[in-house]
């Protein structure tokens, strides 16, 4: 059954504040209708739309405190920082204030009382979010050491980056609280500008960490049939590469357009390995795996 009272146009593409319905002459009981979601309290959403995070922000800043702004895993998402499933598929919002002022409370958000300033806030896009230093610091204490790494490389990216390690370590000898600084710490030790994904971060922090010297993050190759390649990792001196696989290489275009490269590589006597998801579940023996690689190579080349 439709609802008696169709809803006004500028509430059916998103998520919307129930004083701003009330303005435009929505009652209680319209507000109520099976046709909306209430995703946090107070906002409204037409049912048939998925959960769009920067649309339910921009819904709830109408009623977030004036000195409140969003922080932790809402503002990396903002920011575009790649994060595990289980926080990108998230619909709570983190809402932080400064202190001594009380963190804000209600259905859906998880309210923050931080110690910083005003400097640690910044607009984007219209929306109140931590700084890019405030944000990668609060990450600390949510992800584990190969997240919070590719967190770190997205953030000093060497194309348009948002921060440096320079600052990210100022602002962690800045930020008062202990959680996550062990972490950080390991992050800004293994961090690299020249990383393109958060699984080639993951899969090079296990090699790095493992000790296999020479690496080399995104290189770039030219074959001798005039082809230009970019490798996730390599390793020059033993003309080996490893290169992450993820579901997207199963795309059958895709998947003939990665054997004609490997191909054209391995001609030009590049050792290609490919590694999977499952691989990155037993950092142990892929390291070993890729170790057993690189010092075959290596010996062969010597003999």
């Amino acid at each position: 059954m439709q609802p008696r009272i169709p809803l006004p146009p500028e509430f059916t593409t998103g998520p919307f504040d129930i004083h701003a319905a009330h303005r435009a002459g929505l009652g209680e009981t319209r507000l109520r209708g099976p046709d909306l979601k209430r995703p946090l309290r107070g906002i409204r959403s037409p049912s048939p739309l998925a959960f769009e995070l920067e649309q339910v922000a921009r819904a709830y800043q109408e009623r977030m405190p004036a000195h409140g702004f969003f922080s932790s895993i809402t503002a990396a998402r903002l920011v575009g920082v790649p994060l595990p499933s289980r926080h990108e598929n998230a619909t709570e919002l983190h809402v932080a204030v400064l202190t001594p002022r009380r963190c804000p409370v209600g259905k859906g958000i998880i309210g923050h009382t931080i110690a910083a300033d005003d400097a640690e806030v910044q607009v984007l896009r219209g929306l109140r979010v931590s700084s890019y230093e405030r944000t990668w610091f609060d990450l600390g204490s949510v992800l584990d050491v190969p997240d919070l790494i590719a967190a770190t490389d997205f953030f000093i990216k060497r194309e348009q980056p948002l921060t440096t390690l320079t600052d990210l370590a100022a602002a962690l000898a800045r930020f008062s609280g202990r959680r996550g600084r062990r972490s950080l710490r390991t992050a800004l030790e293994y961090a690299n500008d020249r990383s393109e994904s958060r699984k080639e971060s993951q899969l090079r922090y296990i090699l790095v960490r493992a000790q296999l010297h020479g690496l080399v993050a995104n290189l770039p190759i030219t074959t001798s049939g005039g082809y230009h390649y970019r490798a996730d990792l390599a390793f020059p001196a033993e003309r080996v590469l490893v290169e992450y696989q993820s579901d997207y290489h199963g795309d059958i275009q895709q998947f003939r357009a990665d054997m004609t490269r490997r191909a054209r590589l391995e001609a030009d006597g590049w050792l290609v390995v490919l590694v999977n998801a499952d691989d990155l579940k037993n950092p142990e023996e892929l390291a070993a795996r890729i170790r057993r690689t690189v010092h075959s190579r290596a010996h062969r080349a010597a003999h």
